[in-house]
């Protein structure tokens, strides 16, 4: 085993977590930010004080691929091939209170992009042995265990610590995910004993649950994240001397990696010849409204290659730097630099009207 000093200085290198095995596949591929985010439903029988899911989805049936509404099966298809997926993470609400949907979607996902498609579920309840089951036949390949708060000090031998348990004879990867609020030895034992991971993620401040986490005394880390103080020092603290492969995940960095690094897959996987792809996986391009007929007529007469540019419905999206250096020549009543995310109908970031 490391020294304890060596293990510490792996942490300050790298506090997204240290482990004392090798990271669960889900983790590596949401690193790379590789993992389609499945939200199954927003409905959930529990009512955590710490839940961040917005008010839009909340206690809502509703079911979201990334940031995109599903209305149709081909919605979670579609955005998977948009952002050339590796796998997905299944979440809510609390997935399995839909659990046919769960199977439903897991089946599918692995029919369409095959077995090494990782499937990943978070899920606060204990699954049954016959859940376990159907989740194992259907494909799933990790699951991660929410327990209540309640729970964390009486986990080991709990129905929570029996499904752990049983999902590994299963062949499936399974472990714990929790906030970091304070130390948590029952669920180490438990997690060192089967074989399991222990993910400990930073506590955070949402429009949700602001009211009832300032009820009990939390307070923000600083003014520039919605990090709960104190909540990563109780990461830092379990991390270092855990029994049990476990790690810490920031809010900066699902931030700053993960998030930044799903945009950066999404946008060189859809990008157009004309989009730009910034560092942090926004698309910028220009684009002209009004008098659009005028505007390709324009186009065609300055010879920009018709790669350059594209119509969309009454706008034309085309190569920023061509529109910045040739505007004058081109028709049009609007004419402006626009970063957007790269997802369908994506947020705009940045308009700059030229």
């Amino acid at each position: 085993m490391a020294p304890k000093n060596a293990k510490k200085k792996k942490i300050e290198e790298d506090f997204t977590g240290s482990m004392h095995n090798a990271l669960p596949e889900g983790c590596r591929l949401c690193h790379q930010g590789a993992k389609l985010v499945l939200f199954v439903t927003g409905v959930c029988g529990r009512d955590c004080f710490y839940c961040p899911v917005s008010a839009e989805r909340k206690d809502v049936d509703v079911t979201y691929a990334n940031e995109r509404r599903v209305h149709a099966v081909e919605d979670v298809i579609d955005e998977a091939k948009r952002m050339n997926a590796l796998g997905t993470g299944i979440t809510g609400g609390e997935p399995l209170a839909r659990p046919e949907r769960v199977l439903f979607y897991i089946r599918l996902l692995k029919q369409t992009f095959g077995r090494d498609h990782h499937v990943h579920l978070y899920t606060c309840t204990a699954p049954s042995p016959d859940m376990l089951d159907a989740l194992h036949d259907a494909g799933l390949d990790e699951i991660r265990l929410h327990p209540p708060e309640d729970c964390q000090d009486c986990f080991y031998g709990s129905v929570y610590h029996q499904a752990l348990k049983y999902a590994i004879e299963l062949g499936m990867s399974a472990g714990v995910e929790i906030p970091a609020i304070r130390a948590v030895p029952m669920i180490e034992k438990a997690v060192a004993e089967e074989g399991g991971f222990l993910n400990l993620n930073e506590l955070e401040f949402s429009e949700t649950n602001c009211e009832a986490m300032r009820d009990r005394g939390y307070a923000l880390r600083d003014d520039v994240s919605n990090a709960v103080a104190g909540s990563e020092a109780v990461g830092r603290e379990i991390v270092l001397n855990s029994i049990a492969n476990t790690r810490y995940c920031s809010s900066r960095f699902k931030d700053a990696v993960q998030l930044r690094e799903r945009l950066k897959r999404t946008a060189s996987n859809v990008a157009r010849p004309f989009d730009e792809v910034t560092a942090d996986g926004t698309l910028v391009y220009g684009e002209i409204t009004g008098d659009v007929d005028d505007a390709l007529q324009s186009l065609r007469r300055l010879d920009i290659p018709e790669d350059m540019y594209r119509r969309e419905g009454d706008r034309i999206e085309m190569a920023w730097w061509l529109l910045d250096e040739a505007g004058d020549d081109i028709a049009g009543t609007g004419k402006s630099i626009v970063e957007r995310y790269p997802l369908k109908d994506g947020l705009i970031v940045e308009r700059i009207p030229l």
